[in-house]
């Protein structure tokens, strides 16, 4: 029996996207939460591929330094399924996942695509969860209605209910947070059944309402992006800007390298988005962060951003 289960019910949790983000949730559930089946969805074959090669990685390190045995190990292994596509998620009539949890591109017509299919798909019952860092959930609950429902069924009314934000942290299988956001339509029993969901994964939830970049990205973005304008405006180098934050201020990680992991087209997202819907000049990105997304220097996860990084470091 998976732990806590009885709390949120997550018997099959469904995930969608297989890159650091989607990988990370999958692996916390199958190994922390230990959900008997995790099904780790993706568009792109070679992407689910390399994300279940990731898995095995983790796993594999995570046993070498003694944090699981192989036995646990294996166990884990055993609970992750790769499907292909969001309709493999409905297994039969009766047997759909409790919890899918949507971990794709930070695209708002992206999500509300992906959520329209998953409501066409799943029954009312299966919890909708969002792993978006700055979109609006409500924005992306009003689109969780199947098609044929629009014109004011059932579906129409009770679907945007089951949907809400659970924004997990990068790296997710070390980062202890995750920030729990309902939309204006999100039902009570929803918010507490994920709440207990997060805390079974290990996490410490914290709650924000639906406005933009919730609490975290509220606080982080604008510091990240008054750092980039510090490298823009040549007041000092990309290594001493981190290493001022890192021990003056005992930041783990400096802000550009922050953002490199995080992923710099993410970063220029959340910006824009928040400075669209507050109209406030705090919010507006800096010029140098949309020129290296234009670029095609996203951080990380494309070997290029701020820093560089070698092939065997990416997911």
């Amino acid at each position: 029996m998976a732990v806590n289960a009885a709390k949120h019910g997550v018997k099959t949790l469904g995930v969608i996207g297989s890159g650091q983000m989607g990988l990370g949730i999958a692996f916390v559930a199958a190994v922390k939460a230990q959900v008997p089946k995790v099904l780790l969805c993706d568009a792109s074959p070679a992407q689910l591929k390399k994300g279940v090669a990731f898995f095995d990685k983790l796993l594999a390190k995570d046993v070498s330094k003694g944090k699981l045995t192989q036995e646990e190990a294996d166990a884990a292994k055993a609970r992750l399924h790769p499907v292909d596509g969001i309709p493999a998620l409905k297994l039969s009539s009766d047997d759909s996942p409790q919890m899918v949890i949507e971990a794709a591109t930070e695209s708002l017509a992206v999500k509300q695509k992906i959520f329209g299919s998953l409501a066409s798909t799943l029954p009312l019952s299966t919890i909708l969860a969002t792993n978006t860092s700055s979109i609006s959930v409500t924005k992306i609950a009003a689109s969780a209605i199947a098609e044929n429902a629009k014109a004011g069924s059932e579906d129409a009314i009770e679907g945007p209910k089951r949907v809400l934000g659970l924004h997990f942290f990068n790296p997710v299988p070390v980062m202890k947070l995750v920030e729990l956001i309902p939309a204006l339509q999100t039902s009570k029993d929803i918010v507490d059944r994920a709440h207990a969901f997060a805390e079974a994964c290990g996490k410490t939830v914290t709650h924000s309402t639906d406005v933009p970049g919730f609490v975290s990205n509220r606080l982080l973005m604008p510091f990240i992006n008054e750092a980039i304008m510090t490298l823009e405006k040549g007041i000092s180098s990309k290594e001493d800007i981190d290493t001022c934050l890192r021990f003056g201020m005992g930041h783990p990680m400096g802000p550009l390298a922050l953002a490199d992991f995080i992923g710099l087209d993410t970063c220029l997202y959340i910006m824009e988005t928040m400075y669209r819907e507050t109209c406030d000049s705090k919010y507006r990105p800096s010029v140098l962060l949309g020129r290296m997304v234009d670029a095609g220097w996203y951080g990380k996860k494309s070997g290029k951003g701020f820093y560089d990084y070698p092939s065997d470091t990416r997911v």
